[in-house]
């Protein structure tokens, strides 16, 4: 205020106060403008910040988007464990396959005395103990058995007909079963391209193979488990329990989702339009009584959270990014960190010993301090801003968290749907996607086959061989069992 607007005020000039008054009204009105306009920039940072420290350890992000800078992960590299196996550990070796299993014995006896370098007679080999055993294992030469099928005609004495020879259902294809079976398995379950098959079956098997027959080959195999794949999709639909996850996926550059639904038997994949609930539903039907494992991603939210059960494995993630922030919301995020590692301890020790009656006794008094982390910061207030809408998310699905402690088959995480999902997502990423409607319902089909055999321990290459044989004759498909 100048000096002469305030001599003027106290002279009791009305005017020149009440300009005051207005400019003064201005800068409060003005103030407040850039109090909101910080208050907006320090949101913004607040989430740049956010995005730029988001790695594998506090998000859904897979590892191999971590940026250099990401903190080191849980035992990795900065855990200062030493690479293999652990001290403790119980090694592995290659066991030795009995007599009866070996093709070929060959015997080795000394020829000389290693001491006085006596040479052994014929009759002086004779064991004073068992001998040892190696074994080594060799492919044979590989090359393509061709078959020709010569088709004669003969013409009939009798009325002058030529009748030509049935070819037999064998050599309805250019390419036997097995082989086929082989080119499939290399593209599905060890996603080799195209091209590289061509080279592989050339160097391998000494066959000649066009990118496109491979084409073919997969797309012949896709329509042969037609039928195995809805045996699978009404096997999951009345599971105990089941996995599920989805990821993103590209038809013909456009977007698209993978959907995979797993039990501990059988997996079933699905690609659909989105992410909604109503892929869900078509995927576990309408009428599924089973448990349900999932992130807390909203197209599941159709479900009774007493059906649920969340993963414990995001929600360790989540409680890691809150633990990075500031004030109250980085100790709510270390008190949950506290609780989510007492309970994989508590779930650990599970798998060791099988006392469901000593887990729930050491995860009640974990749902008593989340319980009260939660509902305090579930409040409104300034200070809760940042972990709320978190907070009041587990409340409201409080029964989802402890559906592992009482119900058989169910696990704390959703680490089963992701395995099956990885072998999946390398696969687009390799591939990019399917080209066509068609070749959506081929991957979905061999994508299925392939982790419910890997699940069963069976090799997806003797079932695809039975499976391609029994197209072959018009034969019913056999089941995956």
């Amino acid at each position: 205020m100048e000096r002469a607007e305030a001599e003027a005020i106290l002279d009791g000039d009305r005017g020149t106060a009440v300009g005051l008054l207005l400019r003064l009204d201005e800068l409060v009105e003005a103030n407040q403008c850039l109090v909101e306009a910080n208050g907006r920039l320090e949101a913004r940072v607040a989430e740049l910040e956010r995005r730029l420290n988001r790695s594998s350890r506090n998000s859904s992000l897979p590892p191999s988007q971590d940026p250099p800078s990401a903190p080191k992960r849980p035992g990795g590299k900065g855990s200062g464990r030493k690479r293999g196996g652990q001290p403790g550990h119980e090694g592995r070796y290659r066991r030795l396959l009995p007599s009866e299993r070996v093709d070929e014995i060959v015997e080795h006896w000394p020829e000389r005395c290693r001491s006085c370098a006596h040479v052994f007679a014929e009759r002086e080999r004779v064991d004073v103990a068992e001998p040892s055993r190696r074994q080594a294992a060799e492919l044979p030469p590989i090359a393509v058995r061709v078959t020709e099928h010569r088709l004669h005609r003969v013409c009939c004495p009798e009325c002058a007909t030529v009748t030509a020879a049935e070819p037999p259902a064998a050599s309805r294809w250019a390419f036997g079963p097995r082989l086929q079976a082989a080119v499939v398995t290399l593209a599905v379950r060890n996603r080799v391209s195209r091209r590289d098959t061509t080279e592989l079956a050339r160097e391998l098997f000494g066959v000649e193979l066009a990118t496109g027959t491979v084409d073919a080959i997969i797309q012949r195999a896709g329509d042969a488990l037609a039928g195995p794949y809805t045996e699978l999709e009404q096997r999951l639909k009345q599971a105990a329990a089941v996995n599920i996850d989805e990821t993103g996926w590209k038809t013909c550059g456009g977007s698209r989702t993978l959907w995979g639904a797993l039990t501990s038997r059988t997996a079933v994949f699905r690609i659909a339009a989105g992410r909604h609930a109503f892929e869900a539903k078509t995927l576990l039907g309408e009428r599924f009584a089973g448990i349900v494992c999932s992130d807390r991603w909203r197209g599941y939210d159709y479900l009774d959270p007493i059906q649920r059960q969340l993963c414990w494995a995001h929600l360790l993630r989540d409680f890691t990014a809150h633990s990075e922030g500031l004030s109250e919301q980085h100790d709510f995020g270390c008190a949950g960190l506290v609780i989510a590692h007492e309970l994989f301890a508590a779930w650990d020790a599970y798998q060791q010993d099988g006392s469901r009656a000593r887990l729930q006794a050491r995860i009640t008094p974990l749902q008593a301090k989340l319980r009260t982390l939660l509902e305090h910061a579930a409040r409104k207030s300034p200070r809760t801003k940042y972990h709320r809408d978190f907070a009041r998310n587990l409340l409201k699905r409080w029964p989802a968290l402890w559906t592992f402690t009482h119900t058989d088959g169910v696990e704390p995480t959703n680490n089963h749907a992701e395995r099956g999902l990885r072998g999946a997502v390398i696969y687009r990423k390799l591939s990019l996607g399917s080209q066509s409607e068609r070749g959506e319902r081929t991957i979905e089909r061999l994508l299925s086959a392939s982790v419910t055999c890997r699940l069963r321990k069976q090799s997806l290459f003797a079932y695809l061989t039975h499976a391609l044989t029994a197209h072959a004759r018009g034969d019913p498909i056999p089941a995956l069992t």
